[in-house]
């Protein structure tokens, strides 16, 4: 008989040994991704942050208050989210200050959006999409003015494209400001009560270009534009051939422009590595979706953590966290198209080429290191 104690107990523990592995594992990658944690927490406050701006928006006596065709839990989560996403300072007063901002900016970026699409609607779904390309423009050029200025650049970028996705019109002002005012709370709670264990890695999120000459536009300048005529390539594509999804290829674009050439280039080969990683898991994951979305949402909270660690140093892991997030967040609202989830990722890798032919052709600009 070999149903000892002893040989009972060392096949358990060699059970237990099996399943803690992989648990040792991912602890060890966290470790090297995010070594004292301050990401994690950052991570776990921008997914707090959304929750709770979108239960906000969610009450009845609040949404009742805003007529409006969008739901309001939808635009302040999304508010609160990136704005959480784009703060880094290292105190509470100053993150307030910063995240009040970044709300409002994504606030302003909408009401931007919905009071100068009527007048361009003439030109079919091209002429809203015009209005993107400021947004682009922003993104890049806004970041002279450091890291709060690349994120309300960010924001109105976003604001604008959450306008364009959700169809808000001119009556739904309200609704926006009221969005803004929710998302505020919501971010600023989450960072008040992590306070200093956070740790903003702010060094690396803004990519070195050239020093500016005198007498020559800067640097962010030839970002903004090179992303903004990228943007303009999309709008005339799919005027012509009608994209299945354009926004998500001027959004890559936009978010590709790096301070040079060679950092463009990297950004674009990391983000690709990551849309080929990330979406065809999120598309594994649609029968889950289904048939289990409290589940998927757990998985796309955690995937967004992820996402908080990486940046801005794993830019390849974290476009792989947000394209899961994505495809599954889609899957989980009622979207099950494979077509249409295809043309996502497909419009993405497009909006990144352009970006990097942009870069590479239109007023290229080359690294601080080799301009010396």
């Amino acid at each position: 008989m070999n149903d000892s104690p002893q040989s009972s107990s060392d096949q358990g523990r060699k059970a237990l040994h099996a399943v803690l592995r992989p648990v040792a594992a991912a602890d060890r990658w966290l470790d090297r991704v995010d070594p004292g944690t301050h990401r994690r927490i950052k991570g776990l406050r921008l997914v707090t942050a959304y929750g709770i701006a979108a239960a906000l928006g969610t009450l009845q006596d609040i949404a009742q208050s805003v007529p409006s065709s969008v739901s309001l839990g939808y635009l302040a989560g999304s508010f609160a989210l990136w704005a959480s996403v784009s703060e880094g300072k290292a105190t509470r007063a100053e993150s307030s200050r910063d995240l009040t901002l970044l709300c409002f900016s994504a606030a302003l970026g909408a009401a931007l959006f919905v009071m100068l699409s009527e007048p361009l609607q003439r030109f079919g779904r091209a002429g809203p999409e015009l209005i993107l390309v400021s947004g682009a423009f922003l993104v890049g050029y806004l970041k002279r003015f450091g890291v709060l200025g690349a994120g309300i650049g960010s924001q109105i970028y976003i604001g604008e494209l959450l306008a364009y996705g959700a169809h808000l019109t001119i009556h739904d002002l309200w609704a926006i400001g009221i969005a803004a005012l929710i998302a505020t709370l919501g971010s600023v709670v989450p960072r008040m009560l992590s306070g200093p264990a956070e740790r903003p890695a702010v060094a690396a999120v803004l990519s070195a270009g050239p020093p500016v000459s005198p007498g020559r536009p800067s640097p962010e300048f030839f970002m903004g534009l090179q992303a903004a005529i990228g943007a303009l390539i999309i709008v005339v594509l799919d005027h012509l051939i009608a994209l299945e999804e354009s926004t998500w290829a001027i959004t890559a674009c936009t978010y590709v422009v790096a301070g040079s050439a060679t950092g463009t280039i990297q950004r674009v080969r990391r983000r690709i590595v990551g849309t080929l990683i990330g979406v065809p898991i999120g598309l594994a994951c649609l029968p889950v979706a289904e048939h289990a979305p409290l589940l998927i949402w757990a998985a796309a909270a955690l995937a967004m953590i992820v996402y908080a660690m990486a940046l801005p140093e794993r830019y390849d892991i974290a476009c792989g966290a947000f394209a899961f997030t994505l495809i599954v967040t889609l899957a989980a609202s009622g979207m099950h198209s494979i077509p249409v989830l295809a043309a996502r990722a497909w419009e993405t890798l497009l909006g990144g080429t352009l970006g990097l032919a942009a870069a590479m052709f239109i007023f290229p600009l080359r690294s601080a290191e080799r301009s010396k």
